[in-house]
């Protein structure tokens, strides 16, 4: 009887370490979990999140935060376990956030850029919001190109067959929407002249080309920068368009309420979709949020995944968050998910 007690007790004890063993063993998955969120029109690490130079700025009352996801990446079936278990964490795996062939370095780096990209973007579209209009300036024209002598660097192009170009990447659209060997109309300005030559289109790798490359400037009396770090992706960029328009006019957008939210944002203000929203509403509920501006395509994600008390308001580009926030400051009730 005592020796059987002593090999049930042994077996037992082997058992415990053979658990502790697999439970402490990789998998091949990641943890997304809460990510901190940033006040846009704060401070964060006793700094200006949105920096303005030569021109006073407004205060806020309340807060404009944009929100982040969390990602564990050296994973064990342990904290796996626990994601799945979690109502505030998701269990994905791996070359969902790492693809197979690229280095955990070399996603961060690639995170790093977008969310560089996603500053210049908001800015692009808050100071056109503010009515700061985008120039396309022509940087260089190719000596054997088909504007060679029609076009100067320093042109400001303003049309194609009589349609406006209010971002450099519609010029692009205009240019590849009719097939090479099209003649186009380029309405532009030299020198403050406005002037028209008709540029027919050639086709380069493919595609239909003018032979002319350009750039996009926005003149405005101040200068903008951004001082936030250990951030990634493209999902801030609404948040930051909100805080520079915020700052930028004597209105608070946020009525005093903690607003959150996500999504990213091209030069047009047009609001795109993110992942990670599950995450990101309990981030945005544990800051105190009383409304989280939602990606028009993330809706049925976030309806799903709705917090408690937490209202989604349904935005499908910067003037919508604007006049979204506008009926909240009023009392009224804005388009939800």
């Amino acid at each position: 009887m005592r020796r059987r007690g002593v090999t049930v007790l042994l077996g037992a004890l082997l058992t415990a370490l053979l658990s502790i063993g697999v439970l402490g063993a990789p998998v091949p998955y990641v943890v997304l979990g809460p990510g901190p969120t940033v006040d846009t029109v704060g401070r964060e690490d006793g700094k200006e999140v949105i920096q303005v130079s030569g021109r006073e700025t407004s205060t806020s009352a309340g807060q404009l935060r944009l929100t982040t996801v969390g990602v564990q990446p050296g994973v064990k079936l342990r904290s796996a376990i626990q994601g799945w278990l979690s109502d505030e964490q998701a269990v994905v795996p791996r070359e969902l956030v790492y693809p197979p062939g690229e280095s955990q370095e070399e996603v961060e780096q690639r995170n790093a850029e977008d969310f560089q990209v996603s500053q210049t973007s908001a800015e692009t579209a808050a100071l056109r919001e503010l009515g700061y209009e985008v120039q396309v300036v022509v940087k260089t024209v190719a000596a054997d190109g088909p504007a060679a002598g029609l076009l100067r660097p320093g042109d400001v192009v303003t049309s194609v067959d009589g349609a406006a170009v209010p971002l450099a990447s519609r010029l692009t659209e205009l240019i590849r929407a009719k097939p090479a060997g099209t003649a186009l109309r380029i309405g532009y300005t030299r020198d403050g002249v406005a002037r028209t030559d008709t540029v027919t289109s050639r086709e380069q790798d493919g595609r239909p080309r003018i032979g002319i490359e350009i750039e996009q400037q926005q003149p405005h009396p101040f200068t903008l920068s951004f001082d936030l770090r250990d951030i990634g992706g493209p999902s801030a960029g609404l948040m930051f368009a909100l805080g520079i328009i915020d700052k930028l006019t004597p209105e608070d957008l946020t009525g005093g309420r903690v607003i959150a939210g996500t999504g990213t944002i091209d030069d047009s203000g047009q609001v795109g979709p993110i992942g990670g929203i599950p995450q990101k509403l309990v981030g945005a509920k544990r800051a105190g949020a009383t409304a989280f501006l939602v990606p028009a395509a993330n809706c049925a994600e976030a309806t799903r995944n709705r917090q408690p008390d937490l209202p989604l308001v349904r935005v499908g580009s910067l003037d919508e968050a604007l006049d979204a926030l506008e009926t909240l400051r009023a009392g009224g009730a804005p388009t939800l998910c």
